[in-house]
């Protein structure tokens, strides 16, 4: 591709005109011909590698300073002309379909995969991008981040415009709005779910994650905006595009009445305008009243019927490791969530306690090398609706799972509330499911749809709780 298509919407080059192989802001992909963007990380800068880059046969390259080199560009903001730059190295792919973007701490996977499946089954063939996995159509593909890096994402995008999807799905997460992964995207609507304590060692505080999320919506034609929560109606107050409001227990644009739940399903009124709509779905908790209510108004709001909306919405079947409940064939059940943070903890136990018969008993741990200040939060969080803790490992990474746990129990010390420490997560599950009792309700919180634990050195090991519950089921 030629050096100033790539540069036409970005500014004037004073530059000769050349033919670029490929383009890239990762020293490992440095080739000949090549367009490198010098992009300043957390522990690592590209400008400093900048004068390597040439020597390796880079044709350009991209600095916000003057490195007193030839062959270079000066741009304001390295990350965001390399977001143009993909997005016209792939032919502007965000311009060509309707993106749908969902920030916030908790339930954007859900309401993700909700919206796919209603787009689906009005007729669209339908992108997502997630936490679990990237999807094109029925085709399946890997991810690492919630948020891909910005020549991924438009990759992606690229590839989901040529496989003729209409509708692109996606979570977007704070570090790829701060990191502006998405470069120019334009999303048709835009959805604030919650926000609660998360990412701390990324964002120095709560308004610095907040004002990252809200990135999302300078981008937007409509927001949609859970005002349930604190943020939520910060963020609808503060916003001055077109916007509109839902709720689970307010009085809003759309919002639920008559919720009844139960453990196989919730049952709820939809209230939208003059109108009321029975909904019946098969996950429980109002936290999915919630994600229900999120997907429902974004789609209608894209020229569906609500009540072919609810026809469908009817008949999904839930999330992979959001409440999800895991067979036993026993007299108690285990539910796999993906809970992690204080709010999401809270939220999954106080919805299952309202239809557990016996003991609600909630497994859980903290992952390593990530936000120490939530660790006693979540124990405290846990022991108001739990009537057994067990305190194991998550993702301890780096750090040493007895440390982890220390962290976790200063949130307990004064709670009266019955708890065990087992550091191994594999037997502390084999413990849950040989002292449950009938009616008893296991909750196993934090891994959710992950096969896998992250040990020392980045090592993964496969780690899937639907196995081992399996394999524990038989030692009973």
């Amino acid at each position: 591709m030629k050096l100033y298509e790539l540069f036409q919407n970005i500014q004037k080059l004073n530059i000769a005109d050349r033919e670029i192989k490929s383009i890239t802001d990762n020293t490992k992909k440095i080739e000949r011909d090549c367009l490198f963007v010098c992009v300043k990380g957390n522990k690592f800068d590209g400008h400093d590698f900048a004068r390597s880059a040439i020597e390796l046969g880079a044709a350009i390259v991209v600095s916000e300073k003057d490195l007193g080199i030839e062959n270079q560009i000066i741009v304001n903001d390295t990350r965001e002309c390399y977001g143009q730059i993909c997005s016209a190295w792939f032919g502007y792919p965000e311009q060509k379909m309707n993106i749908i973007g969902v920030t916030g701490t908790n339930g954007k996977t859900t309401t993700v995969n909700l919206m796919k499946y209603i787009l689906t089954q009005l007729g669209n063939k339908v992108g997502l991008i997630g936490t679990i996995q990237n999807e094109i159509g029925d085709e399946v593909l890997h991810t690492e981040n919630t948020t891909p890096f910005t020549y991924e994402y438009f990759e992606l995008l690229n590839k989901m415009y040529n496989a003729d999807c209409k509708y692109v799905v996606m979570e977007v997460s704070s570090f790829g709005l701060v990191q502006k992964r998405i470069g120019p995207t334009k999303f048709k609507v835009s959805v604030f779910t919650n926000l609660t304590q998360d990412h701390l060692d990324y964002h120095k505080d709560m308004e610095d994650y907040f004002l990252a999320k809200k990135i999302l919506f300078d981008k937007s034609d409509l927001a949609i905006c859970n005002i349930d929560d604190d943020y939520g109606v910060r963020l609808y107050d503060e916003l001055k595009i077109n916007k509109i409001s839902y709720s689970n227990c307010k009085i809003a644009d759309y919002y639920a009445t008559n919720v009844n739940l139960n453990a196989n399903g919730t049952e709820f009124e939809l209230n939208e305008k003059d109108q009321k709509y029975d909904v019946n779905i098969k996950m429980t908790g109002m936290f999915n009243v919630s994600n229900s209510i999120a997907a429902i108004s974004t789609v209608s709001n894209l020229n569906y019927k609500v009540g072919d909306i609810i026809e469908i919405i009817s008949k999904y079947n839930g999330v992979k490791g959001r409440c999800e409940i895991i067979p036993t064939n026993k007299d108690f059940t285990v539910i796999c969530d993906y809970a992690h943070t204080p709010d999401a903890i809270e939220n999954i136990l106080k919805n299952v306690k309202q239809y557990t018969k016996g003991n609600l008993i909630c497994l859980f741990g903290c992952g390593g090398n990530r936000d120490k200040t939530k660790r006693p939060l979540m124990a405290k969080a846990a022991a108001k609706y739990a009537d057994i803790l067990l305190i194991t490992s998550d993702n301890p990474r780096d750090e040493d799972p007895f440390l982890i746990i220390e962290d976790i129990l200063e949130g307990i010390k004064d709670e009266h509330v019955s708890f065990k420490v087992i550091v191994d997560r594999k037997e502390a599950i084999f413990h849950a499911l040989k002292n449950a009792s009938k009616d008893d309700i296991i909750v196993l919180a934090g891994k959710g749809h992950e096969d896998y634990q992250v040990l020392a050195n980045n090592e993964h090991i496969h780690f899937d709780e639907r196995e081992i519950v399996k394999e524990g089921l038989k030692l009973i």
